[in-house]
Formats: structure tokens, C-alpha cells, sequence
């Protein structure tokens, strides 16, 4: 390589970034700049991200999970993750306050995803209950999502899942804002969703009970995969729908707020304390 090609080569890469994603561990702390509910939220939601890098729930920076704050000036308020920041590095003051329009409502130095608004908004705007929303594209949430029956009662952890588990179709990386409304039609009262050929969600009241309800939902999926190594179908034994609604109803407890969620969550603190802490900056 001469020098002259050399030197537009740097001049390239130089050109290539048109943006900073400053490091959110060493922006300015927000703790008593905003309401102790907010605040509250912010460390909650960090903390859901980080989890959700310990459970291998993440694609880089290209999925989102989002909380929904009180409303201010008459407007929905929502945290969201600042698009650039890994699931494993994220702050309660790196997240973006945005309204439902997916408007900024602060200074930041972020930006945000507009397809994760989309997703995200759609579901706020519908849902009262929907105080934590976790959206991920993992490969067995993936491989459930393109099959034609989608997820199976193979397992007691699907069952507990199963009969509020809706589907919505494939219409391409969700940046038309059309899509809310079918978004929100196929979802209807469920808790959790299977966007097809694309990724998994659910929501929750709060972060716990959100996550919980993923954890439930990608283990359903990776033990499926697991169990139609097999080969064939008809090697394995589906439970019928009776069955599912029992265990359905045998398993309901662990979604109601308060009960789940106080089980697994102050654990869930402790644990991310020992391995990842920082979360709360």
C-alpha cells in the first residue's frame, strides 16, 4: 500500500464515526437529579438488562427492554436502553426517558432504536399492566418462533406459559409504526408473545415478574429444541389441552405481583451484586 492510498484509508475509517457512545458507566450520575420513583425504575430496569446478559438473553445491542415511568405534562414517560450500550454495561443513568411519540425527554448523550420503539410503545401505550416489557431475539426463542405450531406442550415449563402465549407475524424489522395496532390486536390480554420468525416478549407489572415470565418462556423453547432432536414428532409426547390448563392454573401463583417476582428478585440483587455490580451508577 503507497502512502497516498494509505492515507485515504485512514481518512475512511476516520469518516465511519459519525456518532460517540460515550462509556455509561462514567456519565454523570443521576441519583437525586430525578424522583426517587424514577430513580427506583432506572436501577430496576439497569439491573434487567444486566440479567438478561447473564442468562445469554442479548443480540449485541439490538433488542430492548423498556419500563414504563409515571406520567409528566399529561404524557406517558417510558425508560428505554440507549442504543450503543451492551446489556452487560448498562446503567440506571444511561437509559433514555422517552414519551410515547419516542420523543427524548431529557439530556442525554444517547439516541435510541426505533425499531425497539416501535415494539416497545405499542405495547405501553395498550397495556396499564405492562410496567416492564423484555423483548430478545435468543436462538431457541428464534428456532420456536419459525415453527408452524409454534411452542408445544412438551414440558411442565411450557404448560405454565402456554395459554397466555400469543403470535404475532412477520412484517419485517418493526420500523413502520402501522405495526403497533396488529402488535397490540394479537397480543390482546396475554402476558407474553411470540413475534414470528423474530423473537419473544413479555411484560410484566414490574421487572421481576417480566423477567420471570421469560425465563419460563426461553426455557419452554430451549427444552423444546432440545426435545425434537429427536427427529421426529410423533417420538415425543405432547400433553393435550386439559393437561395444560391445569398446569396452567397449578402454576398462576408464580406470576401474581408480589409473589414470583419477591422469590427470585432480591436473590436475582444479591447475585448480580457478586458477579456484575455497577448497575446502579
Amino acid at each position: 500500500m503507497n502512502a497516498q492510498t494509505e492515507n485515504k484509508a485512514s481518512a475512511a475509517i476516520s469518516g465511519m464515526s459519525g456518532f460517540n457512545i460515550p462509556d455509561p458507566t462514567e456519565i454523570e450520575r443521576l441519583e437525586g437529579k430525578v424522583s426517587e420513583t424514577e430513580w427506583r425504575m432506572r436501577c430496576d430496569l439497569a439491573a434487567t438488562y444486566r440479567l438478561c446478559a447473564m442468562h445469554g438473553w442479548t443480540d449485541l445491542v439490538f433488542t430492548h427492554i423498556s419500563a414504563r415511568l409515571p406520567d409528566e405534562d399529561g404524557e406517558h414517560r417510558f425508560l428505554i436502553n440507549p442504543y450503543g450500550v451492551m446489556f452487560d454495561e448498562m446503567t440506571a443513568s444511561a437509559l433514555v426517558k422517552i414519551n410515547g411519540e419516542g420523543k427524548v425527554c431529557q439530556e442525554t448523550p444517547y439516541f435510541i432504536n426505533p425499531a425497539g420503539f416501535t415494539i416497545h410503545s405499542a405495547v405501553h401505550n395498550a397495556r396499564a399492566d405492562a410496567g416492564c416489557v423484555i423483548h430478545v431475539h435468543t436462538p431457541y426463542g428464534m428456532a420456536v418462533s419459525a415453527q408452524k405450531k409454534g411452542l408445544r406442550r412438551y414440558t411442565q415449563m411450557s404448560m405454565q406459559v402456554y395459554n397466555d402465549l400469543a403470535y404475532h407475524d412477520y412484517e419485517g424489522i418493526a420500523l413502520e409504526l402501522d405495526e403497533r395496532e396488529r402488535i397490540v390486536e394479537n397480543l390482546g390480554a396475554k402476558s407474553l408473545l411470540m413475534l414470528r420468525n423474530h423473537g419473544t416478549l413479555t411484560l410484566g407489572p414490574t421487572c421481576g415478574t417480566a423477567f420471570l415470565r421469560m425465563y419460563f418462556l426461553e426455557n419452554a423453547c430451549k427444552a423444546q429444541i432440545f426435545a425434537q432432536s429427536v427427529g421426529h414428532e410423533d417420538l415425543l409426547i405432547e400433553e393435550p389441552q386439559e393437561m395444560g390448563d391445569r398446569v396452567y392454573q397449578q402454576g398462576a401463583a408464580a406470576f401474581v405481583p408480589g409473589m414470583g417476582d419477591n422469590l427470585v428478585w432480591p436473590g436475582l440483587m444479591r447475585k448480580l451484586a457478586r458477579t456484575n455490580p455497577g448497575h446502579n451508577h
